[in-house]
């Protein structure tokens, strides 16, 4: 990719929309929000355009320098070096910014996202587990300062979680958390094995991307809605009323049930929420599928199959398998939702991969 091209014709659209913005009166509604996004899209790529024209000035006034007769030794000395360093060191780095924030982004980046986790292989230790790292992504939603709200939660009873959900909303919620899904898996001595030896347990995670109505439609003609009496561990009613509901979404055969609220109105908009999520990441792995059929991501697609990361307790060993990175801190991790480290790493090799399919 010549990072050099449209440079220029970025710089001037990034001005003609600051212009406009200048004059809000001037613009409906919608204008002002289209503008307003692309606005703040492009603040920071414009940013790394000046360093860059900087930069070329800099090498270009130091030639000067170096070319110009009158000039003394010692500058000219000077000169050299700082040229070499702005050339070798310093233009390279402002051109790898460029070419970072030049790739396409992906649309969902920015959203909210549904989180999904379900005891995997490992009976009641599964859901023990499945509890755990429920747990860990709220407290991480904390630290972010990022708001998380719980969908629903299917408890066995003795703190274990069968299957939970959670809505997070805040800055980058996709972005940051997109790369947690998969097969998570534990190994440990559980509190109830006698004879003390190591058991491996996995959970499910799935990060959906929210998605409004007006994002992504579903005809009712494709649903079928049941709705029942909610009810608790081990099956007993927990509702008087037929609160609970079933939403079937009748050409896929996904099926969402919530029955958390007492409201039934309150229970639909849930599922429906959560249907849609789904729905969409259908679609949209699909489109993953498509644009990465000639490469395939080291990092993993988000596939729920992938077994991602495995969690051992007895080492306080915490390894994510994709990009071979293990951290002895495994109780600040789980208890105190410190994932940056991973996450952080997660990024930067997909954009270091993306950058390498684009060159």
């Amino acid at each position: 990719m010549d990072i050099e091209n449209n440079l220029q014709d970025l710089k001037k659209k990034f001005n003609d929309i600051e212009k406009k913005l200048e004059n809000p009166t001037d613009l409906n509604q919608k204008e002002f929000i289209n503008l307003s996004k692309e606005y703040s899209e492009l603040k920071p790529i414009t940013l790394i355009i000046d360093e860059y024209n900087t930069l070329r000035k800099e090498i270009s006034d130091l030639e000067e320098i170096i070319k110009d007769e009158n000039s003394e030794h010692d500058i000219k000395e000077l000169a050299k070096e700082e040229l070499l360093e702005t050339q070798k060191v310093l233009l390279p780095q402002v051109k790898n910014k460029l070419k970072l924030a030049l790739l396409s982004k992906d649309e969902d980046d920015a959203r909210n996202a549904i989180l999904e986790i379900r005891a995997g292989a490992g009976g009641e230790e599964a859901a023990l587990f499945a509890a755990i790292l429920f747990r860990m992504y709220q407290k991480y939603a904390e630290k972010r300062n990022w708001k998380f709200e719980p969908i629903s939660i299917s408890s066995t009873g003795i703190g274990g979680y069968k299957e939970a959900s959670a809505l997070v909303n805040g800055t980058k919620v996709f972005a940051r958390l997109k790369f947690e899904s998969g097969v998570h898996r534990v190994q440990r001595v559980p509190e109830t094995e006698s004879s003390g030896r190591l058991h491996t347990s996995a959970a499910t995670v799935a990060i959906l991307p929210e998605v409004e109505e007006v994002d992504f439609k579903i005809e009712e003609k494709d649903l079928r809605i049941d709705v029942y009496r909610s009810s608790g561990p081990g099956g007993q009613s927990v509702n008087t009323t037929d609160s609970a509901v079933r939403i079937t979404h009748l050409p896929t055969g996904i099926v969402v049930i919530q029955q958390d609220e007492k409201s039934q109105h309150k229970n639909k908009a849930k599922a429906l929420k959560v249907l849609r999520a789904r729905l969409y990441e259908i679609e949209r792995q699909k489109k993953e599928a498509e644009r990465s059929t000639m490469r395939r991501s080291q990092i993993g697609s988000g596939d729920r199959s992938e077994r991602i990361r495995t969690y051992n307790f007895p080492q306080s060993r915490i390894t994510d398998h994709r990009i071979n990175l293990t951290s002895h801190r495994l109780e600040q991790i789980i208890k105190e939702g410190e994932l940056d480290e991973f996450i952080e790493a997660l990024i930067s090799r997909n954009e270091a991969e993306r950058l390498a399919g684009e060159s």
